[in-house]
């Protein structure tokens, strides 16, 4: 597999021009569009997307090691076929409506001020994750560990504490209700 590192890709369709198979280190990707892509075992470490459309990419078998997105459209991604050695990444300011985290192992991953509608966290290892200004409207937690979360500028989260794993969790006040949704009950100031 070819090896690239240290390139800056600009403003690049990799609908129209197919990105090589390879492994890329170092590298930053502004404006890209991955929409519908076929990265089957790429390898990515160390880059950075910046406002780059990986909408439906196929993700399968991919390598993301310490990744930075930001101001990324990440949507309906299967992060649940990514490649799991390493996995690791940050999201800032992105969209990841309809994507699926299922069973994956992303201790300690920053999400901020991004927007996770419909997310499905399943069986997810989020030890130690940070929501920071996050909607995570209608994101599905079931059998999640939570441990140690900071969900405290996080906002639109409904989880169930008695099937998710949320010992030294941290919630803000304002978002107690999301914590008694199943209950159907009323808070008010």
């Amino acid at each position: 597999m070819e090896f690239i590192e240290d390139k800056v890709f600009e403003g690049i369709k990799f609908q129209e021009e197919p990105l090589a198979k390879a492994e890329y280190e170092n590298c930053v990707f502004k404006h890209c569009d991955f929409s519908g892509a076929n990265l089957f075992e790429f390898k990515f470490s160390d880059c950075e997307f910046i406002g780059s459309n990986f909408s439906l990419a196929n993700i399968s078998k991919t390598a993301f090691r310490d990744i930075k997105f930001k101001e990324c459209k990440l949507l309906g991604l299967h992060f649940e076929h990514c490649n799991e050695f390493g996995l690791e990444f940050t999201f800032e300011n992105c969209q990841l409506d309809h994507s699926i985290f299922y069973k994956t192992k992303i201790k300690k991953t920053n999400f901020k001020d991004s927007q996770l509608k419909e997310v499905d966290f399943t069986e997810c290892d989020l030890t130690e994750s940070v929501f920071e200004n996050c909607d995570l409207n209608n994101a599905n937690f079931d059998r999640t560990i939570l441990e140690k979360v900071d969900l405290r500028s996080a906002y639109n989260y409904s989880i169930d504490p008695e099937n998710n794993r949320i010992k030294k969790a941290k919630f803000s006040i304002q978002g107690i209700s999301g914590l008694l949704n199943k209950y159907d009950i009323k808070i008010e100031n």
